[in-house]
């Protein structure tokens, strides 16, 4: 007769075996939706198999209750902030849903230290808590920060680091008598958890708060990786092969991404999370020059008689909603003959591949998509470069021995013949960095809201 458990446990090696698969086939956009698919089976199954636990039966059916109505709640909620949030906030919603994990990983150590673990595994699961503490509050501050409801510029105070120390510190201490007394009075519960995990909250929080816009897609990526480590560490704690293979999968790739971001702005992950970047302005002064504009129906025209045309978006685009007028413009020129391509920088937007998913959803074609490297050597032979919303990651100030941006890999729009900055206004990107490319003589400032100005475009290509 088939063991029950060891049944549950071949199956959960069956659904690794597809988080596998499934992580593969994201790697291309034409197969990433397939891959998505392939995961989530692969998660539901887990979760079935799971119901059919010996140990739930012990209490009769109130495990299983709860159980069901925790999944009920969570997957209703998140159905409907799923089909409700709008693609401009998917990087709050991955911050969230990120921390969410990193949440559940820290209760799942909380339940397998109050159920009295061997040492071994308590060991384990007092590391996987801290993780997952950690990548719950700093993700919580990373959404209140890309959803605009706290200040998104670092957040910096005296003393900071020190004081992050110490609560780190005091996080460490808690933990280790867990270890050692772990009914050691006088905490409620006759528990150091409460402590243990209210500094590793804290930390979280603090750690967060001096991190600014303009590095959420290193902070989202790293968050990822520390949820997966959690998660891989609780499955360690409890013997369960799905929660290990799932949680160093997504720790893996979290970690590679986050090295590939940091990369792509040429700044170490120490830099990323205690440098503050961006909390203080560029000195004025250092550009010489003045920004010269040019209304919409002007660039039209300097548009249809072009022969290339590169568009480089940015976060300005992604707050806008503008893809689908930038959609619309694509096909316009193309219609006149005019060759469209589109450079990405790794880091435009507030989290990896942003601007990416914003243009597919709009219908742009995957071919259309050409990353720095690709597209780097092909400004020079480009007639016209539209900026829509992007400032950092187009800013020559980065080849400028003394600005913060120094040796950070950009687009090289200002190598094109002419160049087509649309944006609001006259400031600064996150960096605080006065951007050289405004006051270059081939670049022209078209102002107001990129949906506005890049549906005049379109019109005034329609008339021409």
């Amino acid at each position: 007769m088939v063991d029950v458990n060891d049944a549950i446990e071949a199956v959960y090696v069956v659904t690794a075996a597809f988080f596998i698969l499934g992580l593969h086939r994201m790697s291309h956009p034409t197969t990433a939706r397939s891959g998505i698919v392939w995961a989530g089976c692969a998660m539901f199954a887990a979760v079935a198999i799971t119901f059919l636990t010996p140990e739930l039966f012990a209490n009769g059916f109130t495990n299983l209750g709860l159980m069901g109505l925790g999944i009920a709640l969570g997957g209703g909620l998140g159905y409907l902030a799923a089909v409700r949030v709008a693609m401009t906030d998917m990087p709050q919603m991955v911050a969230i849903y990120n921390g969410m994990g990193g949440g559940a990983a820290a209760a799942i150590a909380a339940i397998a230290l109050l159920a009295g673990v061997g040492t071994g595994e308590a060991s384990l699961a007092v590391t996987g808590g801290l993780i997952g503490a950690v990548s719950f509050a700093g993700s919580l501050i990373a959404f209140l920060k890309l959803q605009g409801w706290m200040r998104q510029k670092p957040i910096t105070y005296p003393g900071q680091q020190p004081t992050n120390l110490l609560v780190l510190a005091l996080a460490l201490a808690f933990g280790v008598l867990l270890l050692w007394r772990p009914l050691a009075l006088p905490f409620p519960g006759g528990s150091y958890l409460p402590a243990f995990f209210l500094f590793a909250l804290g930390f979280g929080f603090l750690m967060t708060l001096p991190i600014g816009g303009a590095d959420m897609p290193v902070v989202i990526s790293m968050y990822n990786a520390l949820t997966g480590l959690a998660v891989g560490l609780d499955g360690f704690a409890l013997t369960n092969y799905a929660m290990v293979v799932g949680g160093v999968i997504v720790g893996a790739a979290g970690t590679l991404l986050t090295v590939v971001m940091a990369r792509a702005m040429n700044r170490s992950i120490s830099n990323v999370l205690f440098g503050a970047f961006g909390a203080t302005e560029e000195a004025s002064g250092a550009v010489q020059g003045t920004m010269k504009s040019i209304d919409a129906e002007d660039a039209a025209v300097l548009l249809a008689y072009a022969n290339k045309v590169v568009i480089a978006p940015g976060y300005g685009m992604a707050v806008a909603q503008a893809q689908h007028k930038v959609k619309e413009l694509m096909d316009q020129l193309e219609a006149k003959g005019v060759q469209v391509k589109f450079a990405i920088h790794p880091v435009a937007g507030r989290m990896p591949g942003h601007m990416n998913v914003l243009l597919a959803e709009a219908g742009v074609p995957y071919d259309h998509l050409n990353d720095r490297d690709e597209i780097n050597p092909e400004f020079a032979s480009s007639d016209v470069v539209v900026v829509i919303g992007a400032n950092d990651v187009v800013n020559p100030a980065a080849r400028r021995q003394g600005s913060p941006l120094y040796g950070m890999p950009i687009l090289d729009v200002d190598a094109a013949k002419n160049v087509l900055v649309l944006k609001r206004g006259q400031g600064r990107g996150f960096a605080g960095v006065e951007n050289d490319l405004f006051y270059n003589e081939n670049a022209r400032m078209v102002y107001g809201d990129a949906q506005e100005t890049v549906g005049k475009i379109v019109q005034a290509l329609k008339k021409l």
